[in-house]
């Protein structure tokens, strides 16, 4: 009975704790073309509390960029974002065609097989790190 009581305990107290931003299933490809930019796709989990991303940046990318790729009938297009809501509770999918970072001039070092460094920026000063899978151009998502 005492076990029942202190389970039932823990699992009130579990559901206490505050929900944070977190990053999950992420992965860079890399470009086909060299010189060409990399992609950085992964989910963004919403905390308790709205949000807005600022910045995804990288020490072995000499520039960042948010992008969000459209399509309009049979024309693509992409623009750049200067910041992105991150809505309490949401989850925001960075995928090919859609919501994505580019990564200009990558560090050679860095090869399909290792991780390459995240860094997500937000407004209010928060800071997550976050190591995604690195992938060549035509290699499956992981």
């Amino acid at each position: 009975m005492r076990f029942l009581a202190l389970l039932i305990t823990m699992l009130a107290l579990a559901g206490c704790q505050p929900k944070e931003i977190y990053v999950s299933d992420g992965y860079v490809r890399l470009a086909a073309v060299k010189g060409h930019p990399a992609a950085a796709y992964f989910t963004l989990h919403g905390g308790e509390t709205d949000a807005t991303l600022i910045s995804v940046s990288s020490d072995v990318a000499i520039r960042t960029e948010l992008h969000e790729s459209m399509q309009a009938g049979s024309m693509s297009s992409m623009k750049p974002l200067d910041h992105l809501a991150v809505p309490a509770g949401s989850k925001i999918v960075f995928k090919p065609g859609g919501k994505h970072v580019m990564l200009f001039d990558v560090n050679p070092i860095i090869v399909p097989g290792r991780t390459l460094p995240l860094l997500f920026t937000f407004a209010d000063g928060l800071r997550i790190e976050y190591a995604a899978t690195v992938i060549a151009a035509g290699d499956p998502a992981p």
